[in-house]
């Protein structure tokens, strides 16, 4: 693969070039980004409790006392050996981000489907510090369209939009929550599927490279930790 070789004087005319673009992308994000804080807010009239060693514990518990709490929905199914090779090299990133996002009044937390149990092996095994929790028994990936009930072709709600004849079973995304003074709890913010990627610091950093993203060297992400 060779793009176009030209000198270092018309190298930098089309590097300025797209440095506008650049700029004016960084702009933009900047706007979506303001629009995104002031979405309206639906208040959650259901409780869900999530299984956490041997206990349960409530969603305004996932807030450690914060206001402001991000779920990472991963994709790891009840029935599942181990987890999703995408969500793993999200979740890869995690570890050395949560304490700061705490400094500004904000918890993170996982959110899987898998019992407790695999979800404890498989974050042993990949030396993950981050908190995460099983919602085997709750309807929360349901009701937030991460996980869904009927296993083969159907109707199914993805990404804001519904789809005839998906055959999808678990799915990634993000969701949002403000915790009131008086602990009422807010959905405010969910993304899903590509609006993700900004997670991946991997995928920042190979999408400045000639090769782009490109072919996986291993399908096994965890091949390195097995």
């Amino acid at each position: 693969m060779m793009n176009r070789i030209v000198t270092k004087d018309e190298w930098l005319k089309e590097r300025r070039a797209l440095l506008r673009d650049e700029k004016a992308l960084t702009r933009l994000k900047d706007q979506l980004a303001e629009r995104r804080r002031t979405l309206p807010w639906v208040q959650l009239e259901k409780s869900y409790t999530f299984n956490e060693g041997n206990k349960q514990v409530g969603l305004a518990d996932l807030f450690e006392g914060r206001s402001q709490l991000i779920i990472y929905h991963f994709m790891f199914g009840p029935d599942w050996e181990q987890g999703c090779p995408g969500c793993t090299l999200f979740a890869d990133n995690f570890n050395g981000i949560i304490e700061y996002l705490n400094d500004r009044d904000a918890s993170m937390v996982v959110v899987s489907r898998a019992p407790v149990s695999k979800l404890e092996k498989y974050k042993e095994r990949m030396g993950w510090r981050f908190r995460w929790v099983s919602s085997q028994d709750s309807d929360f990936n349901f009701d937030f369209h991460v996980s869904f009930r009927e296993p083969g072709p159907s109707q199914k709600m993805f990404n804001f939009r519904k789809f005839d004849n998906v055959e999808l079973e678990e799915t990634h995304g993000i969701s949002v929550f403000f915790r009131a003074e008086n602990d009422e709890i807010f959905h405010t913010y969910s993304s899903y599927a590509r609006s993700v990627d900004p997670l991946s610091t991997n995928y920042q950093l190979l999408d400045l490279l000639p090769k782009g993203r490109g072919p996986l060297a291993s399908e096994d992400l965890t091949f390195r930790r097995a």
